[in-house]
Parts: structure tokens; C-alpha cells; sequence
């Protein structure tokens, strides 16, 4: 997302200059067809303009609404990990008297935070942050996830073993939370915590797990192809065609 107030003009010219240069040749083409060749039988009449025009703005609009509505939604989600991990820090420092296991839990979370951030940086088939110009796009910001290893930050924060165990596994968020979870049975299990402790922190993983369930639907739930393929075609309908519709004025 972008962080900033606005896109800057030569920025976005600089980044959108491909397409100008497309919509120019096709807007110069149909003029060219019109008043030199004599091809008087591409006006299209003005009536078009308002129909068109109309079901895009309210397409358009539509998507902008889903657009913003799925960006709240993780916005929300973020907040939500934010706020419990806090809590996470702070139970996992008052509830034991062993600063090493008090460690172990916290820094293993930060190990799920640093997974499940790298997750979600993964690229999806539909995405299309590596088309030409997003690539050159991309000389103005940097993504610190595709730049380091996830090894190399997991290595931070997590035991030998652990480390070995989840760098072998698919989706290592989950299997950190996992970790978590066994460490907690086994505290419970040695009398290093209460009944009441142990269903707290459990109840905590469980919050965990559905947040990130929550991130992984965002990421992996694209805006639908069939409703994106209109859009389109009503968008490329009102750029292509104003030549066609002002073609009398000329």
C-alpha cells in the first residue's frame, strides 16, 4: 500500500507513460481514418458516451468500495495481532517464574509475526507486481522481505532445532504457533502453570490462528475474474473510444 499523502505527477507519469503512449496512437489512429482517409462511418453517436460512461463510473466505483472494504478488513486484522501480541508478551513474562521459558515463547512469537509477514509477501499468479512497470515502480520503495532470507531473520528468534524443523515445513507460521502450543501443554503438563493459565494461552494461539486465517483469506482471495474481466472491458470501452465519439467535431 501506498504510505504517503498522494502519487506524485511525475511519478505516476513515469509509471502510467506506457499506456499514454498506447492511447495516444489510438486515439491519433481513428482521426487519421476520419479526416484523411474519409472513413465518415466511424462516428459513433453521442447518446454511447452517457451509457457507457455511466456503467463504468458505476462499476468502477463498485470495485474502488471492495477495494477499500478489503483493505479495512486488514487493517482491522493487523490491529487485532498487534493488540494480542502485546497481551502475549505480557502473560508470557507474568505467568511463569522462568525467564528462559518466558523468552522462548516470546521470541518464538516474534518468529510467527516475521512468517507470517514474509507469508504474506509471497507473490500470487494473479498479482502483478512484476509486470514492466511495476517493476520500475519499484526503484522508489523497498520490501525488505524480498531483499533477506526468511532463514536469516528466523534465526533470531528461534532455537536450533526449531529452526531446522521449520524451515523443512510448508506454511511455517502455522507450525511455529504449533511449537507454541506444545511448549504450553508441556508446561502445563511439569505443574509450571495453572489450569486457568493454560486455557488463557491456548485461547490466545486459537486467536492467533484465526487472525492469520484471516490474512491468508485476504492474500489468497483475489476480486473475482469474472467481475475483474468487465471492468475491464468497460474501462477500455470509455479510454479506446472518444476519438470514435468526437469524430464530428473535428
Amino acid at each position: 500500500m501506498h504510505a504517503g499523502k498522494s502519487y506524485k505527477l511525475p511519478e505516476f507519469l513515469v509509471w502510467t507513460r506506457r499506456k499514454i503512449y498506447k492511447l495516444f496512437m489510438l486515439g491519433l489512429i481513428p482521426v487519421i481514418l476520419y479526416e484523411v482517409l474519409g472513413f465518415k462511418w466511424l462516428d459513433i453517436p453521442w447518446a454511447i458516451i452517457g451509457l457507457v460512461g455511466t456503467s463504468a463510473a458505476f462499476i468502477v466505483g463498485f470495485t474502488n468500495t471492495q477495494t477499500y472494504r478489503r483493505t479495512d478488513e486488514g487493517q482491522q486484522m493487523w490491529t487485532s495481532i498487534f493488540s494480542q501480541s502485546r497481551a502475549w508478551g505480557l502473560i508470557s513474562r507474568d505467568f511463569f517464574n522462568n525467564p528462559e521459558k518466558s523468552k522462548l515463547l516470546i521470541y518464538r512469537h516474534i518468529a510467527w509475526l516475521t512468517a507470517l509477514r514474509y507469508q504474506l509477501r509471497e507473490e500470487r499468479i494473479w498479482e502483478s507486481v512484476s509486470k514492466k512497470h511495476n517493476a520500475e515502480y519499484q526503484q522508489y520503495y523497498t520490501v525488505p522481505e524480498w531483499k533477506t532470507p526468511l532463514e536469516s531473520e528466523l534465526i533470531n528468534y528461534l532455537q536450533d532445532d526449531d529452526l531446522k524443523y521449520i524451515i523443512n515445513t510448508n506454511n511455517k507460521a502455522t507450525q511455529i504457533m504449533a511449537l507454541q502450543s506444545v511448549t504450553i501443554k508441556q508446561l502445563y503438563e511439569q505443574g509450571k502453570i495453572a489450569v486457568l493459565q493454560f486455557v488463557e494461552m491456548e485461547r490466545a494461539i486459537r486467536d492467533f490462528y484465526t487472525q492469520q486465517a484471516k490474512a491468508e483469506q485476504i492474500k489468497n482471495s483475489p476480486y473475482p475474474r469474472q467481475y475483474a474481466i468487465i471492468n475491464t472491458f468497460f474501462c477500455l470501452a470509455v479510454l479506446h473510444h472518444p476519438p470514435f465519439w468526437h469524430a464530428q467535431g473535428f
